[in-house]
């Protein structure tokens, strides 16, 4: 029986220069909004903040506890969740701004984060562009970046934005799907080949992609590790890994 997954995307909020590559060295970020797309169909789930009626600049940390309650909610309806690195950034920041730390450990190690399973199989990132592009995908909304999403949110572009994250989240989950549907992964390498990765066994959640036999990372300088990435989620989470 397939999966019913939820793809879950957010945008945050923090202004930051153009030539910023850690974003996460720029915390707290606050969250702009937040979107869903169920694999069942369906209209997106959005939330942001209210600011008399209109959006607010940033969740406050009450409205993030809200938008948490809900995801796990439809998690204990029988919903999959599934990101795109949501383990070191979506649910990371989740728990930064709404204090429920071990409620979004337990999300983050029961859900599908696609990168994390690349990084647990083969030892290095790839971009959800490129997996999209190799499968004729077609990739973000109106030719934004995540960059950008937040200079238009402070702008007042609020439609613009959700529909932006709503496309993320609609990629995300595409790319989940027909991924597990052909029963591999690809992307488009540097060298413009197209790569791939076996999924016999699907997509695995974060806490069994941890027991995965470590690949071999030696060619690399500096190759992201497992630890790194679950690096926030309460030791009490983590109780039963590897």
């Amino acid at each position: 029986m397939a999966r019913r997954y939820l793809a879950f995307d957010i945008e945050t909020a923090k202004v930051l220069p153009a030539d910023v590559s850690d974003v996460l060295a720029n915390r707290p970020l606050g969250i702009a909004c937040a979107a869903a797309v169920a694999s069942d169909g369906g209209e997106p789930l959005v939330w942001h903040g209210n600011a008399g009626g209109v959006p607010a600049a940033r969740m406050a940390p009450e409205e993030v506890c809200a938008m948490i309650v809900d995801l796990t909610e439809r998690v204990d309806d029988g919903y999959t969740l599934v990101t795109w690195n949501g383990l070191s950034f979506d649910l990371n920041i989740l728990a930064e701004e709404s204090g429920l730390s071990v409620e979004c450990g337990t999300l983050a190690l029961g859900h599908v984060d696609m990168m994390f399973h690349v990084v647990c199989a083969l030892g290095h990132y790839i971009s959800l562009g490129k997996a999209a592009e190799a499968f004729g995908i077609p990739g973000k909304a109106g030719g934004m970046s995540g960059h950008q999403a937040p200079v238009l949110w402070a702008a007042g572009e609020h439609a613009k934005v959700i529909d932006y994250n709503v496309q993320d989240a609609r990629l995300t989950l595409t790319v989940a799907e027909e991924a597990e549907r052909r029963g591999r992964l690809q992307w488009i390498t540097r060298r413009e080949r197209v790569g791939t990765m076996p999924l016999a066994r699907g997509w695995q959640c974060v806490g069994d992609a941890c027991r995965m036999p470590l690949p071999d990372t030696s060619w690399m300088s500096d190759p992201p590790s497992r630890d790194g990435c679950m690096a926030w989620v309460p030791p009490v989470c983590r109780e039963s890994l590897p």
